[in-house]
């Protein structure tokens, strides 16, 4: 009895991870796909990546909506000229979402300046007629690592 329900545990794993995986693939590459449109904005591209419903909460407290902030993209007054992963985690709590989180080294040109730090962010990714779309994104500034 108990091999047979070591057995089934472990069948049940091995399947949830198999269903899994297909997911965490499609919203890593999604998210790719994110991150290249933002560095070359194209205002379709971005419609198609961006859920109608964006919020994007930037470093600074400053929040865009999906409209606000492809015109902040393609009108260049925002250019993200360096987006790298130090740490990049994605958990599914829910059927059709997906919740990144992490710390990014980014770069950016702003009206202000430039901008280059180590953020950690919160990013809600959902599936959207079979499409997952970026719903969200909150990010903090981090201090630099203690050496």
């Amino acid at each position: 009895m108990k091999t047979l329900l070591a057995s089934l545990a472990l069948l049940f794993v091995v399947q949830a991870f198999a269903e899994e995986n297909p997911k965490l693939a499609a919203v890593q590459a999604a998210d790719k796909a994110r991150v290249a449109a933002m560095q070359s904005p194209d205002r379709e591209k971005l419609s198609a990546i961006f859920s109608d419903e964006l919020r994007y909460a930037h470093s600074n407290g400053i929040v865009d909506t999906k409209t606000s902030f492809i015109d902040i993209l393609t009108a260049g007054k925002t250019k993200y000229v360096g987006y790298n992963y130090e740490e990049q985690n994605f958990t599914f709590p829910a059927p059709g979402i997906a919740l990144m989180t992490g710390r990014a080294h980014v770069k950016a040109l702003t009206a202000t300046g430039e901008m280059d730090s180590v953020l950690g962010f919160l990013a809600v990714w959902r599936e959207e007629n079979g499409q997952w779309r970026f719903l969200a994104w909150q990010s903090c500034k981090l201090p630099p690592a203690a050496k």
